[in-house]
């Protein structure tokens, strides 16, 4: 049975906007020219192969997609010198072992992620590797969901919420563990996250931004928020650190999923709605306040172990965070705090 892709609460971005989904997905075993033509026969466009690791395929019916090796090293224009450029083939051909192939798919609507699930489909027919094929892989599912509302109250409620479903969500995608020992997807320190979810924690936009720059001084988090930041306030953010690899968005960049593309029972829609139930938490101000209360009790209790199966209480008795037939119908970014759980939702797909 097909998983639908569920809608979430808050659905334009300010400018009243259809908000859209940025989605990269790594993988193995298929390499860019081949996996380039799958996207090409499935969406059309044009491919373009810029080297044997470096695939563009553009002017699809969803937009520019970029078929490429996860390894700078592989291509000529981002670091090193020009001489070394009739090596970089090779050095692609030998990274390729352990190192992904990535899809960077153009951002689409919810309503058209089922196209991504079927393109999912297509390249593990041709043999593509997911992160489970291998204990050298580390291949993650990266979502980037444009933002609906840019205020603080907003940002700083959809990483409460992130932070108090961080154990569960952990548990429920059993995040591979070579993912995990690589440093990439560093849960957030609990001290930090202990402040973040006290009921009493409501910085401005710019305390918002301080003080996640203090405790996480690094892209390598589970809920990656500099491109965040870096399209709100670049300034604040140069002035911590300077990171050519950051790239200006007006999205979250959730890096937690695996990418399990050898798995046939798994899906992209399971790990985005996953996130849905994150963004319908971050609507529920009485839920957020009182979790956060008892996170602080338990971290200060040294008792977190058990958190994940608090977060079961909580969903089972609230069903509307992950029911596909409950939530929130109110289409617009301007939406209130509460009674967020209580209208008929919607699905796409």
């Amino acid at each position: 049975m097909t998983t639908p892709f569920l809608l979430p609460p808050l659905r334009t971005t300010p400018q009243g906007t259809p908000r859209r989904v940025g989605v990269e997905l790594e993988f193995a075993d298929l390499d860019a020219p081949s996996a380039a033509a799958c996207v090409n026969r499935l969406f059309g466009g044009t491919v373009a192969v810029e080297n044997p690791h470096r695939c563009l395929v553009t002017g699809t019916r969803l937009g520019d997609f970029t078929v490429e090796l996860d390894m700078r090293s592989a291509h000529s224009g981002k670091g090193g010198a020009a001489m070394l450029d009739p090596l970089r083939p090779l050095w692609g051909n030998i990274g390729s072992l352990v190192m992904p192939f990535e899809i960077a798919a153009p951002p689409v609507t919810v309503e058209q992620m089922p196209e991504l699930e079927e393109m999912v489909a297509r390249l593990r027919a041709l043999g593509a590797a997911g992160t489970e094929a291998s204990p050298l892989f580390a291949f993650g599912l990266h979502f980037n969901p444009e933002v609906a509302r840019t205020d603080a109250d907003y940002l700083l409620d959809t990483l409460k919420a992130f932070l108090l479903l961080a154990p569960w969500l952990r548990r429920e995608i059993r995040v591979d563990v070579t993912r995990r020992l690589s440093g990439f997807i560093a849960a957030f320190p609990t001290p930090y996250a202990a402040k973040v979810v006290d009921p009493a924690y409501r910085p401005d936009l710019g305390g918002l931004i301080d003080d996640y720059l203090a405790d996480n001084p690094t892209r390598n988090r589970e809920l990656d928020l500099f491109p965040l930041f870096a399209h709100l306030d670049r300034d604040r953010l140069a002035a911590a650190m300077q990171d050519p690899h950051i790239r200006p968005r007006p999205t979250f960049h959730y890096r937690l999923p695996n990418a399990r593309l050898s798995d046939p029972g798994w899906s992209l829609a399971a790990d985005w709605n996953r996130w849905v139930t994150v963004e319908r938490l971050a609507t529920d101000r009485a839920l957020l306040d009182g979790l956060g209360t008892d996170y602080r009790r338990a971290a200060e209790a040294q008792q977190l172990d058990g958190w994940a199966e608090r977060i079961d209480v909580l969903l089972a008795a609230n069903p509307a965070l992950r029911n596909s037939t409950l939530g929130n119908s109110n289409p617009d970014g301007a939406a209130g705090q509460n009674g967020a759980l209580d209208d008929s939702a919607r699905q796409a797909g």
